[in-house]
């Protein structure tokens, strides 16, 4: 056992690539280079010998005495591992060279008695293989060039019997240079030009089809090759040149983008390699000297490629200029994060090797493989000897399957393509998708064609029910039921008074009764007349009553006596269903006529608008027709025994439950207004077997709370849950509680009619966060496109377009709002067709599944970041402790935004906002994470059972938690520090452990926090002395120490200047004293 030696001192990029690689062997460099001529196999090990005699890294190996974290590099006797061996075999010789690459990678067992490994493989008389291998702390790319040319050297040496007389730098000097030159004042300004980019962001980095359960540790890198066609890369070099560039910027800007539109990162940071050999005399060096540098670039929407281009270039020439001086320590303010940081996406760019000949034989560095750090892709452009360009896709195992990559290649071959044919265009225009990525996104996603509808109006199909089923229960309230014959008449009654008074096709009628047999009467009657039906909640606030009735200008209104006086409805005929019902009992009890077919006006919805005014959205009948025909089916309605009514008639997810059941033969029980969900758990504890509850999420969870685990099983088959995002809390109750019943996750704006995809929620499926929203009803097209209404690809974020059957006419008395939201249709030729622009971020998952992912008017810009709450609101969500979650940006003073979450937690849980903080510091940017945590016993809820975010109470627990873990500041300084805080973030009082970040700072504070402390105190801080030190007690230590170096050198400058206004006599009496 060895136990003393001479070490050496390792460089940074080995200490970098030590600590990264513990024990994986994955880190390697390798290369084939193929020999042709007449090679004598003797004249080349003595080559081989000489090469390895002559440089000290070939024969470099790495003791690490206990206890010591970073090992030495101790140069050895010359050793290397030497295989010969004869190749039979009728493979070609890309595919034998191939195979040897994949023999190395896949091997997990080294030889730990030899460094290098060298194989000799003879195909034939004048064809040979020589295969090297070496640990990639020993080599890296331009190494293995190099090393072709040393054993070219040293064979022509050997073949002629000569010396070689210029002597190689030894990597082990040119290790202790390089640490030395990162530690020197003349890095200084390339340290400052790297610690502009914040790193750190990189981690949040990731991909569609990324296992996100794959183990942190484990890194398994693989690689995926194709080649760019001659045709591509002769345009490629025509264009790099006439915008004064290279092709591998040119490369490096596709990948770029590529990245850009993929993660949806508009500052995003790729490692870019550089070889790290700026100066001439490291040129021919053997050695790690390569490494990733970070390359930051903002990239917008309305970028032109070309100008891209043209700043890429700019950017990688800066980046060139300051290699030297970037490193992770000094890069990143949390030194914990150093050991295991490394940028997810990465680019490479090789040049063609040079072939070198040496007596009769002729050396090619025929392909290489290196592998010096961690990357999850990594595009590496390589140039070949007979200049083919090959797009190598390398790829961590770990992280994802190979078809993954196939298909991102094939997306990077996409823009590549497109880049070229117009370097104009603007980089979110540059397709992206392959034909088979098109053709599956726009229709076999879209496959949903039924047969022609069974009829054309709502009416029609419950006349035709009536008929099959006359004497079964149709309506249930309270003590009064009405069978199917008797609704009928009743209905048939009111439309025959209604068409007597002039109400026809296209006429608006409004109903403003309370829940009850009447308002269905109400409904079915104005459908049988041939009108719309507009529902007016008797809730409503009065204004919003009022403008409904002055908006429509209808001529009818259906009420009840009890509301009727709470109603202005000047101008208009107000109809009683209660206290008129005498006359309209007098009518005609057969089916009215009318002229209404399946384009008429159905019904008139109106809905929030974001300007404050509500909207009325226009339905058909054909819409309607198509939803119900479908859900009656999908649902399986007639197999229950109905369905219970317990929402608000200007809800359009009450159609579901009201109508569902009226055209199979079951019943709808309405449950009366002003009683709530205590009301709805009381019911379905009294029943069983119901067909279906239609309920929000908000309510499914409420009602979650009114039954008991063996209350829940069996009272219904199936929840239809919408009306808002659906997470894993809202139905693990019943995941748990009633395996049996089914529950859907129904998506649709009121646009579109109630519901137009749905999610069926699986019982042996593990969820987390939200559940998807699923695939298209009948008739349906989802469609996810960018601004450009260009479809992305599956797993990237775009906004939601629908089509199809169900699209609403338009929205009442607003013509440009209806423009702006209802479009032509761009991937249908039929006449007229239209998409409906949701305003709603979803993305497909890789099986075409359907993601919601918040609404993009839930996008906000805080402090010039764009921000996604609903992003914040699903990992809130994932904690242990969190059952739900919802965030905001507040500014209870003016001026200052800052994001607060509110949250419902668990049973038995507590709030730990420490705890909560970390975990999702570990998933966002700071700039994400919430400045105060909010916990509440239930979210309040408008009407609709949504979440009414404009109740919310205004925060008021960072004071609490000031209050809790106050410690006042122990001296003079942390006094000052202390006055600065509150001066910087508005708060009266300040502990010296209260943590910056966690009181509401954020990166724009920090700078105040800066210039205000150095006006104060006289001490210059940097950025990341405040993240690496958050709280005053932290931050003042290392006030305190640049503090003491300011008084060390003033000290010292007047020390100096005394000693220059000594003569030499006084100096000479000086030191004679000190002896």
């Amino acid at each position: 056992m060895l136990t003393q030696f001479q070490g050496f001192q390792l460089s940074p990029q080995q200490k970098r690539l030590w600590l990264l690689q513990q024990n994986n062997s994955v880190y390697r460099a390798c290369c084939a280079i193929l020999i042709t001529g007449n090679l004598q196999v003797n004249i080349l090990k003595n080559a081989l010998q000489k090469v390895v005699d002559r440089n000290e890294i070939l024969r470099t190996k790495f003791y690490r005495p206990q206890g010591i974290k970073i090992p030495s590099q101790v140069i050895e006797a010359s050793n290397f591992l030497f295989f010969e061996q004869e190749i039979n075999s009728g493979a070609s010789l890309p595919e034998l060279i191939n195979e040897l690459f994949t023999q190395e990678r896949q091997s997990r067992q080294r030889e730990a008695e030899y460094l290098l490994s060298i194989k000799l493989l003879r195909i034939s008389k004048n064809n040979h293989i020589l295969f090297i291998s070496i640990p990639a702390l020993c080599a890296d790319t331009v190494s293995l060039k190099n090393l072709v040319a040393e054993i070219s050297n040293c064979y022509r040496a050997c073949l002629q019997g000569d010396d070689i007389s210029d002597e190689p730098l030894q990597y082990a000097d040119i290790a202790a240079w390089l640490n030395e030159l990162l530690e020197a004042e003349e890095t200084d300004a390339g340290k400052r030009y790297w610690q502009q980019i914040d790193i750190s962001k990189c981690g949040t980095y990731k991909l569609i089809n990324e296992n996100t359960h794959a183990q942190l540790d484990k890194f398994q890198p693989q690689v995926f090759t194709t080649s760019i066609n001659r045709q591509l890369v002769h345009q490629i070099n025509e264009l790099a040149q006439n915008y004064q560039t290279s092709i591998s910027t040119f490369i490096l800007t596709c990948w770029l983008i590529l990245l850009w539109r993929l993660t949806e990162n508009s500052d995003l940071i790729i490692g870019t390699g550089f070889d790290g050999r700026n100066y001439e005399e490291l040129k021919a060096s053997l050695g790690l000297f390569a490494k990733y540098i970070p390359l930051a670039c903002h990239l917008e929407n309305g970028d032109r490629f070309c100008d891209v281009l043209v700043k890429v270039n700019q950017i990688t020439a800066e980046m060139s200029d300051w290699q030297e001086s970037f490193s992770w320590e000094t890069s990143l303010p949390n030194q914990q994060d150093v050991e295991t940081a490394f940028f997810p996406f990465c680019f490479e760019f090789t040049e063609a090797p040079k072939n070198c000949t040496a007596g009769e034989i002729t050396l090619t560095l025929y392909q290489h493989y290196v592998c010096f750090d961690r990357f999850k892709v990594k595009l590496a452009g390589v140039q070949t000897v007979d200049n083919e360009l090959k797009a190598e896709f390398h790829y961590d195992g770990n992280l994802f399957a190979i078809a993954d990559i196939e298909n991102l290649a094939n997306q990077f071959a996409s823009v590549l393509a497109s880049a070229i044919e117009n370097p104009q265009a603007n980089i979110s225009q540059l397709n992206i998708l392959t034909p088979a990525e098109t053709q599956q996104l726009l229709i076999d996603f879209n496959h949903t064609k039924t047969t022609e509808l069974p009829y054309q109006c709502i009416h029609h199909w419950f006349e035709a029910q009536c008929q099959q089923t006359p004497n079964n229960i149709a309506v249930v309230f309270e003590e009064q039921k009405l069978t199917y014959q008797e609704l009928n008449i009743c209905a048939n009654q009111l439309a025959h008074y209604l068409q007597n008074l002039g109400v026809g096709s296209e006429n608006l009628v409004g109903i403003c009764v309370e829940r009850s047999s009447l308002m269905v009467i109400g409904v079915l009657g104005i459908l049988k007349a041939g009108a719309a039906y507009v529902p007016i909640d008797s809730n409503y606030p009065a204004e919003r009553k009022e403008f409904i009735l002055a908006d429509t200008q209808m001529p009818l209104l259906l009420t009840q006596a009890s509301l009727a006086a709470n109603l202005k409805a000047d101008n208009i005929t107000t109809i009683c269903l209660d206290t008129d019902w005498k006359a309209i009992s007098q009518q005609p009890q057969e089916n009215p006529v009318s002229k209404t077919n399946a384009q008429n006006l159905a019904y008139v919805i109106y809905t929030s608008g974001s300007t404050g005014k509500p909207k009325g959205t226009l339905i058909e009948h054909s819409g309607l027709v198509n939803y119900l025909n479908w859900c009656t089916q999908a649902y399986k309605v007639e197999q229950g025994s109905g369905t219970l009514v317990h929402s608000s008639l200007g809800f359009d997810l009450t159609i579901t439950s009201l109508f569902s059941p009226l055209l199979v033969g079951s019943q709808v029980e309405l449950l009366p207004e002003h009683q709530g969900i205590e009301t709805l758990a009381q019911t379905i504890k009294a029943r069983t077997n119901l067909s279906l509850v239609k309920i929000t999420p908000a309510h499914l969870e409420l009602l979650s709370q009114q039954l008991s685990p063996q209350e829940a099983a069996g009272r219904t088959n199936a929840f239809i849950i919408g009306g808002e995002n659906l997470t894993v809390q809202h139905i693990d109750f019943w995941q748990k509680f009633a395996p049996d019943t089914v529950l859907i996750n129904e998506y649709g704006p009121t646009e579109t009619v109630v519901g137009c995809c749905i999610y069926q929620v699986s019982q042996t499926r593990n969820y987390s966060g939200s559940i998807p929203i699923g695939h298209p009803i009948a008739n349906t097209q989802l469609y996810v496109l960018d601004q450009y209404l260009q479809p992305v690809p599956k797993g990237v974020a775009g906004e939601l377009y629908i089509g199809g059957a169900g699209i609403a006419r338009g929205y009442f008395n607003q013509p440009e709002l209806t423009a702006q939201k209802f479009i032509p249709h761009p991937f249908s030729d039929e006449p007229g067709a239209r998409l409906y622009k949701t305003g709603d971020q979803v993305r497909f998952r890789v099986d075409g599944t359907l993601e919601f992912l918040g609404r993009l008017d839930n996008q906000v810009k805080l402090r010039g970041f764009r921000i996604e709450l609903g992003e914040i609101e699903s990992l809130l969500c994932l904690h242990p402790t969190v059952k739900d979650a919802v965030v905001m940006v507040r500014e209870d003073v003016a001026g200052d935004q800052r994001l607060v979450s509110y949250l419902v937690l668990q049973p038995e849980s507590s709030l730990a906002v420490d705890n909560l903080r970390s975990f999702l510091q570990e998933k966002l940017p700071d700039y994400m994470i919430p400045s105060a945590f909010v916990p509440l016993q239930t979210f309040p809820l408008t009407a609709n059972g949504k979440v009414d975010r404009k109740a919310l109470p205004a925060p008021d627990k960072i004071s609490a938690d000031i209050e809790q873990f106050f410690v006042a500041p122990r001296n003079s300084l942390e006094e000052q520090v202390v006055d600065i805080w509150s001066q910087v973030l508005r708060i009266e009082k300040v502990g010296i452990h209260n943590n910056f970040f966690a009181l509401g700072g954020h990166s724009l504070l920090v700078t105040q926090l800066i210039s205000r402390i150095r006006d104060a105190l006289g001490v210059e801080l940097l950025i990341q002395d405040v993240f690496a030190n958050p709280t005053v007690a932290e931050l003042s230590v290392i006030v305190t120490q640049k503090l003491a170096e300011q008084v060390d050198d003033e000290s010292l400058a007047r020390s100096l200047a005394e000693l220059e206004d000594l003569s030499n006599e006084d100096i000479q009496l000086i030191l004679s004293d000190s002896q």
